[in-house]
C-alpha cells in the first residue's frame, strides 16, 4: 500500500532535514509559510495570530504523552469537529495512524540529541488514487500562547496539532477545513471507501430487521479495521452546535470508537442466557457533553452487566465526551453514519478480498459532440451519452459491487478563492454482453447513485452477472474537471473505458468489409420447451457472423426468462442471425430449436415471438416451444 508515496509539491522530507541539521537551521515552509495566507482565504483575521514552535509554547514537546488515544483530541476554533472526529477514529487503530504518522520514533523529540531536532515533519494522506508525504515546519498558530486549533488535552503533546497543519496544507490553509467533510477526512487517513447512510431516509429506528442488518455491516467494518462516524444533521444556522435535551449536539461529528454485541447479566448466568444488546461507544470531539439517556456513565442500566464485562468494555464516569448507548438509540436520535471501509484486496487474507479497478478519468468540453466528454446528468437526454463511458463484468451468478467516484480535490487560497466541488453522480446500466462500443441509446438502467456537490460519491448495488457501463456525470452539462473511478467486485470485472463510438476503420476494411448496419437483439425468454414436465436446463445462443453470444443455464423450467442481449455490426446485413436454444447436460448439451432473424431496419415491428424449428436445410419444421425476441436494426452505427 505505501511501496509509492509521493512527495507533495516535490519537497524531499529527508533531504530537507539533513539540510537544516547541516545548516544548524529550524526549518521554514516556503510553501506553507507562517503568514495569514495559510490561516485564511477570505475575510479579515480575528484576534493577532502568533506562530510558535512547541518548545516555545511549553517544556519538553512531545509527540505523544502516554501513547495515542482518541481521547488526545480537542477542539479548536474552527468548525473542523468532522476532521477531529476523524482522528478520534484514526487514534483507536494503531495500524493506521502509524501509515499516517510514518517513522514516528524517529520523528519523536529526543530530550538527549537537542540537535538531532530540525523543526521539520512529514504525514501520509491518500489524495486522488495515490499516496502523498505532506512535508511541514512545526510552527503553529496561536493566541495568548494557546493553540486556536486542534490540540491535545496534554499541553505538551502536539501530534494532532501537526497532522492538522499538513492537513490544512493539503487543503490551501485551515480556514478551508471549516464545515468540511467526516467521509473526505477517513479517506484520506486510510485510502479506503467511505459509505454515507441516511439513518431517517432508511427508517432503521421503527425497522428492526433493517436495524439488525445494519448493526452486523457496522460491526464488520468495526472488526476490520474500518473507521466510523455519526452525526445529527443541523437543518438551520441556529441548530448548528445545539445542544438537545438527551446531552447530544447537532451539526456535530462523533467517532465511533467501539461497537459491540454486550452480554446482560452476572457470573455464569450471564454465560447460559442468550440475551444480549447492539451497543455502540461514541466520542464527542469537544472531549466533554456526554449523552445523558439510558446507558450513559451514571445511568442505573448498567447494573444489569457484570463488573468484568464492564471493565472489559472501558466504562468510565468522567465527563471525557465518551459514551456508550444501545444502537436502537443511536438510530433514533442520530440522522448519518458514515462507514470507512478498509478494502482489503490481499489474498492471504481471512476476510474477504475485493478486486479493485482505479481509473482515471476527466470531463472535458468540446465543440464536435463525438469528442465533448460533458454531457451532464440524464435530464440533458440530447448530450448524457457524451459523457465519459467505462464497462465492466460481474462474473457471478450475482454479485455486490462497491462504486467510489471522486472528483479531485480543490485547494481555497486567497489567490483563487473558495475550491467547490461540481454536482457529480453517475448511473450504471446494463448492456449487451459484447458491447465493446459507446452507448448511445438508453438501455435498462441497473442502479444510479445520488447527484451531490461532495468531493466522492459512493454506491454498493447488488447486481447479475452480465456486462453493465458506468456513466459518471457532472449535474449540469459543459463541466469540466478530472475524477477518480474506483469499481470493487468480488472477481476480477475487467473494468474499462469505453473510447470508440462504433469499430475503427483500418488498412484491411477495403479488402474484409466494413460494417453495413448495426443490430441489437435482446432474447427475452421461452416457452413450452421440450421435457417440460420435469422442466429443461436450458440456455440460448445468439450467433452472427462468426460473433455469438450466450447465456447463463436456467435450471428446472419450461419457461426461462433468459433477458439476455447481444449486439452486432453486420458487414452482411443479408445474413440471418441464428438465435439456438439448447438444453444443458453433463456429458453432451442436446438441441432444443432455433430461429432465423432477417433483423431489417425496415421492419416497424422490433418484438417478436417465434416458433422453434429445427437445423434441416430447406424445409425446416416446428419444434416445441417458442422463444420472444426484440430486435433493433440501424444503418447508423451510433444508433444503439
Amino acid at each position: 500500500m505505501f511501496s509509492c508515496v509521493k512527495a507533495y509539491e516535490d519537497q524531499n522530507y529527508s533531504a530537507l532535514k539533513r539540510a537544516c541539521l547541516r545548516r544548524k537551521v529550524l526549518f521554514e515552509d516556503p510553501n506553507f509559510p507562517a503568514t495569514d495566507d495559510s490561516l485564511y482565504y477570505q475575510g479579515t483575521p480575528g484576534p493577532t495570530v502568533r506562530w510558535k514552535r512547541p518548545k516555545d509554547i511549553c517544556e519538553d514537546p512531545r509527540l505523544f504523552v502516554d501513547g495515542i488515544s482518541s481521547h488526545d483530541l480537542h477542539q479548536g476554533q474552527v468548525g473542523n469537529c468532522w476532521f477531529v472526529a476523524a482522528c478520534s477514529s484514526l487514534a483507536s487503530r494503531e495500524s493506521l495512524w502509524q501509515k499516517v504518522i510514518p517513522d514516528w520514533k524517529e520523528q519523536e523529540w529526543d530530550p538527549e540529541k537537542p540537535n538531532a531536532y530540525a523543526g521539520i515533519f512529514h504525514f501520509h494522506f491518500w489524495r486522488f488514487g495515490e499516496w502523498v508525504d505532506v512535508v511541514i515546519d512545526d510552527r503553529l498558530p496561536t493566541v495568548n500562547n494557546q493553540l486556536i486549533y486542534c490540540h491535545s488535552s496534554s499541553r505538551n503533546e502536539f501530534w494532532c496539532a501537526l497532522v492538522e497543519k499538513a492537513y490544512a496544507k493539503l487543503a490551501g490553509c485551515y480556514q478551508a477545513l471549516d464545515g468540511g467533510n467526516t467521509a473526505d477526512a477517513l479517506v484520506d487517513f486510510t485510502g479506503g471507501v467511505s459509505e454515507p447512510i441516511d439513518l431517517t431516509e432508511g427508517g432503521f429506528a421503527h425497522d428492526e430487521a433493517k436495524r439488525n442488518q445494519l448493526f452486523e455491516r457496522v460491526l464488520k467494518v468495526h472488526s476490520r479495521g474500518g473507521l466510523i462516524s455519526a452525526s445529527i444533521k443541523a437543518v438551520t444556522a441556529a441548530d448548528m452546535e445545539a445542544r438537545l435535551a438527551c446531552g447530544l449536539v447537532k451539526g456535530h461529528a462523533y467517532a465511533i470508537t467501539d461497537v459491540r454485541k454486550v452480554r446482560l447479566g452476572h457470573g455464569l448466568l450471564a454465560f447460559f442466557k442468550s440475551e444480549k444488546l447492539d451497543m455502540i461507544r461514541l466520542r464527542n470531539p469537544w472531549g466533554e457533553r456526554e449523552w445523558n439517556g439510558p446507558w450513559s456513565d451514571t445511568s442505573e442500566e448498567w447494573q444489569k452487566v457484570s463488573k468484568s464485562e464492564r471493565e472489559k468494555m472501558g466504562v468510565t464516569v468522567q465527563d471525557d465526551g465518551e459514551f456508550w448507548m444501545t444502537f436502537e438509540d443511536m438510530c433514533r436520535y442520530f440522522t448519518d453514519i458514515i462507514k470507512c471501509r478498509l478494502i482489503n484486496t490481499s489474498y492471504l487474507s481471512v476476510h474477504k478480498t475485493w478486486e479493485e479497478a482505479r481509473l482515471r478519468g476527466a470531463w472535458t468540453r468540446h465543440e464536435d459532440p463525438q469528442k465533448n466528454r460533458s454531457g451532464g446528468c440524464i435530464n440533458h437526454k440530447d448530450t448524457f451519452f457524451q459523457n465519459p463511458q467505462y464497462i465492466f463484468d460481474v462474473k457471478k451468478p450475482e454479485d455486490e459491487v462497491l462504486i467510489c467516484i471522486q472528483q479531485r480535490p480543490k485547494q481555497s487560497t486567497r489567490r483563487d478563492g473558495k475550491g467547490e466541488n461540481l454536482a457529480i453522480g453517475f448511473d450504471i446500466y446494463k448492456v449487451e454482453e459484447n458491447r465493446q462500443y459507446r452507448m448511445h441509446s438508453l438501455q435498462h438502467r441497473a442502479a444510479s447513485s445520488i447527484y451531490i456537490n461532495s468531493r466522492s460519491v459512493f454506491l454498493r448495488t447488488d447486481q447479475p452477472e452480465g456486462r453493465f457501463v458506468i456513466i459518471p456525470t457532472t449535474f449540469e452539462p459543459g463541466h469540466t474537471g478530472e475524477f477518480l473511478l474506483r469499481v470493487f467486485t468480488d472477481v476480477p470485472s475487467n473494468c474499462q473505458e469505453l473510447r470508440l463510438d462504433e469499430p475503427p476503420r483500418t488498412c484491411w476494411s477495403s479488402l474484409c468489409g466494413y460494417p453495413q448496419q448495426v443490430t441489437q437483439v435482446q432474447v427475452q425468454r421461452a416457452t413450452g420447451l421440450k421435457d417440460s414436465s420435469t422442466g429443461a436446463n436450458s440456455y440460448v445462443i445468439i450467433k452472427c457472423e462468426g460473433d455469438k453470444v450466450r447465456s447463463a443455464v436456467w435450471k428446472g423450467t419450461s419457461t426461462p426468462e433468459y433477458n439476455v442481449k447481444g449486439i452486432f455490426y453486420r458487414k452482411k446485413p443479408g445474413q440471418p442471425i441464428t438465435v439456438q436454444v439448447w438444453k444443458h447436460r453433463v456429458l453432451k448439451d442436446e438441441f432444443l430449436g432455433q430461429v432465423h432473424l432477417k433483423a431489417d431496419p425496415d421492419d416497424l415491428q422490433t418484438l417478436h415471438t417465434v416458433h422453434l424449428q429445427d437445423r434441416s436445410g430447406r424445409q425446416p419444421s416446428d419444434l416445441p416451444g417458442t422463444v420472444t425476441v426484440c430486435v433493433f436494426s440501424s444503418t447508423s452505427l451510433t444508433a444503439v
